[in-house]
């Protein structure tokens, strides 16, 4: 019974800090990921925002020829006026531009610019960036790209860093209770 309290002695503190190390990977890793994600449509939505208002016509700004989101991993961009009704659109779902979110292109108002998951239907998940133009007739550019493949490599950098933390902690474990063992002879 002694040895099984020298041993929780010793190693609860170290899987504790295993633990939060793990965790801190993990979430820097994850967060890395998933705001690199954001890179090429903030980009995208701020030099075509720029490009509309300075009286740029839309069909120079949106890619052509237009995507099916549902399956393309291709950044695709929809233009929407200033009543927030969508103009144009190089990305289509089921055949028709996909509908966003209460209170995006507000938000993108407000700060300046709204970086965001979305979610069109269950089971895909899209990084977009909203940017509002002014000009003659002002309105938002959205920029948005899959997330399934950033989303691939989360889920293998979870595993990776799961095992990491088993790893760490049976072979801690294994050696605090070999040294308790030897120590008692």
């Amino acid at each position: 019974m002694a040895v099984l309290k020298s041993v929780a002695r010793r190693w609860l503190p170290l899987a504790a800090v295993t633990t939060l190390l793990c965790g801190l990977v993990y979430g820097v890793a994850q967060q890395g990921w998933r705001q690199a994600a954001n890179e090429p449509q903030a980009a995208l939505a701020l030099d075509a925002a720029d490009r509309l208002g300075r009286g740029d016509a839309i069909a120079a700004v949106l890619p052509a020829p237009p995507i099916d989101v549902g399956r393309s991993l291709s950044p695709f961009m929809i233009v929407y006026g200033a009543d927030q009704r969508p103009i144009a659109s190089s990305g289509l779902l089921h055949g028709a531009t996909p509908a966003l979110p209460q209170g995006v292109l507000d938000s993108a108002r407000q700060r300046g610019e709204n970086r965001l998951t979305w979610q069109p239907e269950p089971g895909m998940r899209l990084a977009a960036v909203v940017a509002p133009y002014s000009g003659e007739q002002g309105g938002y550019v959205l920029a948005a790209r899959s997330l399934r493949d950033v989303e691939r490599h989360i889920q293998a950098v979870g595993l990776m860093t799961g095992l990491v933390w088993l790893a760490a902690l049976g072979v801690s474990l294994a050696l605090i209770v070999l040294g308790e063992l030897l120590l008692a002879r």
